[in-house]
């Protein structure tokens, strides 16, 4: 089971793991209304690696990049999801609009993100890249985007 943990304490984790020669592996998000497609996400990236450590955005951060209606659930209850998935091994919620402070901080030896992003337009790839680590993209699950569950919610 995986364990919500600061900023501090992820640092020490990483740290300490990479001076084992573990990799450990860095995805974010705000993970509101999990579905399949987060599963993947963190499936994919728990394989990559020896450590998963998964950003979450917070709920200010979610408001302010999904607007006023979002999150659906807390922070602290995504959390307890993300924590509760086998593949999670630690989560660390952050205020910013980005994990591009957290990244900096913990210097993970590869960045996960899910969907169509490209590797050099992903938050901190420069930092990971720079350490000698790379970006994974992992294709999007069709069908499934949190977005598409509210707008069908929605129209019923």
């Amino acid at each position: 089971m995986g364990e919500l943990v600061n900023l501090e304490k992820a640092k020490s984790i990483t740290e300490k793991a990479k001076s084992t020669g573990a990799r450990v592996v860095f995805t974010n998000g705000c993970f509101d209304l999990l579905h399949p497609g987060h599963i993947e996400c963190l499936r994919v990236a728990k394989e990559l690696g020896d450590i998963l450590i998964v950003g979450l955005n917070s709920d200010s951060s979610v408001r302010g990049l999904k607007g006023p209606e979002r999150p659906i659930l807390s922070e602290s209850a995504r959390a307890l999801i993300l924590c509760a998935i086998r593949y999670v091994d630690y989560v660390v919620i952050f205020s910013e609009s980005t994990p591009q402070k957290v990244i900096e901080t913990l210097k993970p030896s590869i960045i996960v993100k899910g969907g169509d992003y490209k590797p050099d337009a992903v938050v901190g790839h420069e930092v990971v890249e720079k350490e000698g680590g790379c970006v994974v993209i992992v294709p999007q699950v069709p069908d499934y985007s949190t977005t598409n569950i509210i707008n069908k919610l929605n129209k019923k």
